[in-house]
């Protein structure tokens, strides 16, 4: 099982909101059963983000993590979103 982490500022308000819409998404392509999804804030994960599949944030992150983190912002504003799921699919090697 892959492990996706979401994080943002606080781990609570908008994380929540991209778990939610990136657990549907999952649902609706059929990968629900392969990816287990964790949630918190950004500075308790920064020295962990290789502990993990996949990161996706809603927040800044330093410039030594960033090209290891999906940028979530798209997922809340709704633009380009596809792009975002594109990312996680192949960072978690989805098939």
């Amino acid at each position: 099982m892959k492990t996706l982490m979401v994080v943002c500022g606080s781990g609570v308000a908008t994380s929540t909101v991209v778990t939610g819409k990136i657990k549907n998404w999952l649902a609706d392509e059929g990968f629900d059963g392969q990816v287990k999804m964790l949630q918190s804030k950004i500075s308790d994960e920064v020295n962990h983000i290789d502990d993990y599949d996949a990161v996706v944030s809603t927040t800044l992150v330093p410039d030594n993590v960033k090209d290891k983190v999906i940028n979530g912002v798209p997922l809340l504003t709704g633009m380009n979103t596809q792009a975002v799921y594109d990312q996680i699919t192949e960072k978690l090697e989805l098939k």
